[in-house]
């Protein structure tokens, strides 16, 4: 490929499609590293974006449609010639609004771009037949429910089995189909610095650029001073991001500070918390008064948080470099809230992080035993009739109320108590399962307990 040829969007996913598959990148991260490399904005960064996404939420099967279609199964081809079909089935079977033809073509030009000129001609006769039945392609040929909901919905098989053991079949699949879809972001008025009308006028103020980036703001339907935002441009961008005036927070993540009931001039200890999202809406909660102590155990991660306090206006945060798992006497019942959003497995974001349901499940397997020494340790941290706030963003059991039971078990000074949340959530017994088919959130789990007097 020539260094002096722009690079288009569709180059652009298949780059990160092929470091994905090759060096394990997460798609994320990626997305932005060579989005900027390349040079896309606007449309053509948007575009490459929603390639790279729909093709690794919808990978499994389109990887079938592709065996069905060509003489060799999908994972025997090449990975470059795998991932051009993948993108060039994905637009037609996806993508109202491109040409099959154009899909087509592309995926032909790609081919001789990276070299591969010979196996043009294949990528063009197994593209076209997606074509000609885009309408009606083959079914899905397979021995159950749980392995047809892994190809259908590009899920690996052990996780739909587990969700069929915890979820009644059609909310399995409900949330299975929830994953590969486009959601809006929530963002979050930052009381320090604004208010809700402000914000509103602010942005109606700038709605052409908003409308030009693609974004389209309204207020979230039950959680208070938020805004769900929907499209595909880049928040970070609008002034009103650069200016502090607001923050990117998903509505179950929220959650957590609303749980926490952190006040003015308390001493929160948030101790795993990077990015900061959770410290900065303690801080806001709080009008900006009293101590937060924010830990990491990565210093670039903390750097972060101090860049997001600064934008936001936050001077109540104190960043420290320390493990949730050892122990600091220092800090010992000094904290009236300790927040601990424990390492987790993320199955309750895949459907903004598609390639978390590709981990490995073998690894998965350690994460119960992390959370739990965490808690034991932070616990500590808590003063009498402090709160102690557990979550995790996912929505498996093992992670979620079998550490906490766990927990309760073996620390009778702690006990779980009530809260009340924004309806139709409404009053809850101490902990919630927030799943995004019920509640419109990512999947998440909050427990509050409280040491006893």
């Amino acid at each position: 490929m020539s260094e002096n040829r722009k690079m288009t969007a569709r180059d652009t996913a298949l780059e990160v499609l092929m470091q994905v598959e090759r060096a394990n990148a997460w798609s994320d991260g990626s997305l932005k590293r060579t989005i900027a490399k390349n040079g896309l904005e606007g449309r053509e960064a948007a575009l490459a974006t929603r390639l790279a996404y729909g093709v690794i939420q919808n990978r499994t099967l389109l990887d079938y449609y592709i065996s069905c279609y060509c003489v060799q199964k999908a994972h025997k081809l090449e990975p470059v010639i795998r991932n051009i079909l993948r993108i060039g089935g994905y637009q037609i079977l996806f993508m109202d609004k491109i040409p099959h033809r154009a899909a087509v073509n592309e995926a032909v030009e790609m081919c001789r771009r990276n070299g591969r000129p010979r196996a043009a001609g294949m990528v063009n006769a197994v593209l076209r037949k997606f074509v000609t039945n885009w309408m009606n392609m083959p079914e899905i040929r397979c021995s159950g429910t749980a392995e047809y909901l892994s190809i259908r919905y590009s899920h690996p098989l052990w996780l739909v089995k587990r969700l069929l053991e915890i979820l009644p079949p059609e909310e399995a699949e409900q949330f299975l189909r929830g994953n590969n879809e486009i959601v809006p972001t929530t963002i979050h008025t930052n009381l320090l610095k604004t208010d809700d009308e402000t914000l509103v006028e602010e942005l109606t103020a700038i709605l052409e650029e908003l409308k030009q980036a693609g974004i389209a703001v309204e207020r979230h339907p039950w959680l208070e001073h938020c805004f769900t935002v929907s499209g595909t441009g880049n928040l970070e961008r609008l002034p009103a991001f650069a200016e502090g005036r607001f923050m990117v927070q998903d509505a179950a993540a929220h959650l957590v500070s609303v749980v926490a009931e952190a006040k003015k001039g308390d001493r929160v200890q948030d101790v795993c918390a990077a990015p900061g999202g959770k410290s900065f809406a303690a801080a806001i909660s709080m009008e900006g008064e009293g101590e937060i102590i924010a830990c990491d155990i990565h210093p670039h991660k903390l750097k972060l948080i101090d860049r997001g306090a600064q934008r936001l206006g936050i001077g109540c945060i104190r960043t420290m470099l320390a493990d949730a798992r050892e122990h600091h006497a220092a800090w010992d019942r000094a904290a009236d809230v300790v927040i601990a959003d424990v390492p987790c497995s993320g199955l309750g974001i895949i459907r903004k992080k598609p390639d978390i349901r590709y981990k490995d499940p073998k690894e998965l397997g350690r994460l119960p035993g992390i959370q739990r020494a965490i808690l034991d340790n932070v616990c500590e941290y808590v003063r009498p009739g402090g709160v102690l706030v557990y979550s995790t963003c996912t929505v498996l059991p093992e992670e979620n109320e079998a550490v906490t039971d766990d927990f309760l078990q073996a620390h009778p000074e702690f006990e779980m108590t009530p809260f009340a949340l924004p309806l139709p959530i409404g009053r809850c017994g101490g902990r919630l399962t927030l799943w995004p088919q019920r509640n419109g959130t990512d999947g998440f789990y909050i427990c509050r307990m409280r040491r006893k007097d």
